[in-house]
């Protein structure tokens, strides 16, 4: 069943459509009044997954007010006046329904942004962890002011009771979200961190995205009657929505160039189009009664378009913006697994376990060169994304090793490694101190460019051997996640380290490697 919720997700583009016309030919040839006793449990079932997998911790991360505050703006003040002016324009007719479309409008308009906005930032290369902290804002924002909005604005259209509006909002957001956050925590104090990410987490979006199918299916059912008796209704809503949506996505993206950079700018385009489709469909169908159905029509219509869009706007992307910078391609390939909502866009695989991975411990071979403080910024944002512990390792040549080297002489079958051990151990000690000394000098400058850097002069590994060996020995040995290094050094005792070095482990490691290139 599973793995048939998996498919269903991957392709919501046309699963969605598929369901509504099937939803149409039932509605029309059966009495589909029945089926609204599952409203409430199939909305539940689509909201719950989406708070299990959101991340609020990384709320408290970074400083980007601008970038927040800017798109909190477009999203409660800009947006509903935009939708407003799209209703009066364009759902303006003297029959009740098009009054009903345009609230199903205003409702999008006002109910910011879906866990879809995630999941689209991270496969443009955007700005990820703006991108959480845009969606647990507005999901808190827009739950509040929801009812204020509809009340104040769409009050002449239709009926609106407020209390009974945040009494829906309680029931399909924030019960759901306390749930969710709840159900973290025990899965993650049962299984762990890393078992949970990577098995028992991504179990829970393709529930979701059966709940989207199964409301749209619901809705048009539920409407299947009017909509054959008028079919030129599905062209009346079509209209307003693609107008908003071209609108949205043409004044983000000129906004976005004009003031932010390219990461922040895709955080900010998906945080505004991305509406959270799912809750504006819970209120509509259980705030206002009868009339509901004709506003989760325009809704469930609404997800085509927002879907299809986002999936042309990924791939045009690099042409409003420009390519990719090196700091946000540290790990493209981790981006595009961690992502169970965008899997849909990417090649099929024998399993979904395996597109998802965990990264807790980090391994940062360095030199203490100018390479490696180059590449110490990777691991301390990989480290920084993924709340993974970051241990330093610097590895000190043997001495007897480099001597029979240089003259072509093999000492391993003739040195006791305890004698070697006791040679060496004058340098471990060295080292050690000037790791940790450079480590304090340099990790004022570091955490100024990456706040929360998860290096610590505390995890550091200093050995004596053949660097290539003890690194990837190191790694498999401590279960590190990811190791990241530079490509060479610059000088003797550099080149020795890494000059070679990264190929080696790159060739030996059974654990990934990243490779930082010196700008």
């Amino acid at each position: 069943m599973w793995k048939l919720l998996s498919k269903l997700q991957k392709n919501l583009v046309w699963a969605i459509p598929i369901s509504m016309l099937i939803g149409l030919v039932y509605g029309y040839l059966f009495n589909a009044a029945p089926l609204k006793q599952f409203i409430i449990p199939i909305t539940f079932i689509m909201i719950y997954p989406m708070m299990v997998t959101l991340n609020i911790n990384h709320i408290f991360k970074g400083k980007d007010l601008k970038l927040q505050t800017t798109t909190q703006v477009i999203n409660f003040i800009i947006v509903p006046v935009i939708v407003l002016l799209i209703g009066k324009l364009l759902l303006n007719g003297p029959d009740e329904k098009f009054g009903l479309w345009a609230v199903g409008l205003f409702l999008i308009g006002v109910l910011p942004t879906s866990g879809m906005t995630i999941s689209w930032t991270g496969f443009a290369k955007g700005n990820k962890e703006a991108a959480i902290k845009m969606v647990v804002f507005g999901l808190i924002i827009g739950a509040l002011a929801a009812p204020i909005y509809t009340k104040i604005f769409m009050g002449t259209t239709i009926e609106v009771n407020m209390l009974h509006m945040f009494k829906q909002i309680a029931i399909f957001v924030f019960l759901p979200l306390f749930a969710g956050l709840l159900t973290q925590y025990l899965g993650i104090k049962k299984w762990g961190q890393k078992q949970w990410n990577q098995r028992v987490k991504p179990k829970f979006p393709p529930f979701s995205a059966l709940g989207v199918i199964l409301i749209a299916f619901l809705a048009m059912s539920l409407k299947a009657k009017n909509i054959i008796a008028n079919p030129g209704d599905i062209i009346s809503i079509l209209i307003p929505l693609v107008l908003f949506y071209f609108i949205s996505y043409f004044f983000l993206t000129i906004l976005g160039k004009l003031v932010f950079k390219r990461e922040d700018a895709i955080a900010m385009v998906f945080g505004v189009v991305m509406r959270d489709l799912s809750i504006a469909l819970a209120i509509a169908m259980t705030a206002f009664g009868k009339q509901g159905m004709t506003i989760a029509l325009l809704i469930s219509l609404a997800y085509i378009i927002q879907i299809q869009s986002a999936a042309w706007y990924v791939k045009f992307a690099d042409f409003f913006f420009g390519p990719a910078t090196k700091d946000s391609l540290v790990a493209p390939v981790i981006e595009k697994m961690e992502d169970t909502s965008i899997q849909k866009l990417q090649e099929p695989q024998e399993s979904q376990e395996s597109m998802v991975i965990d990264i807790s411990k980090i391994l940062f071979a360095t030199d203490l060169s100018q390479t490696a403080r180059h590449a110490v910024k990777y691991a301390c944002s990989i480290g920084n994304k993924y709340n993974a512990k970051v241990h330093a390792m610097h590895v000190v040549p043997d001495i007897l090793d480099e001597y029979a080297a240089q003259v072509g002489i093999d000492l391993s079958s003739h040195t006791d490694d305890n004698k070697k051990e006791a040679y060496n151990k004058d340098r471990i000690e060295q080292a050690k101190t000037a790791v940790r000394t450079r480590m304090r000098s340099i990790s004022k400058k570091i955490l100024q460019e990456v706040p929360f850097c998860p290096l610590s002069k505390d995890r550091i590994i200093v050995k004596a051997g053949k660097p290539i060996d003890e690194i990837v020995a190191t790694a498999k040995k401590d279960n590190f996640d990811l190791i990241i290094m530079g490509t060479h050094g610059h000088g003797d005792l550099e080149e020795i380290m890494l000059g070679s070095t990264a190929n080696g482990v790159i060739q030996k490691s059974s654990v990934p490697v990243l490779i930082a290139r010196p700008v």
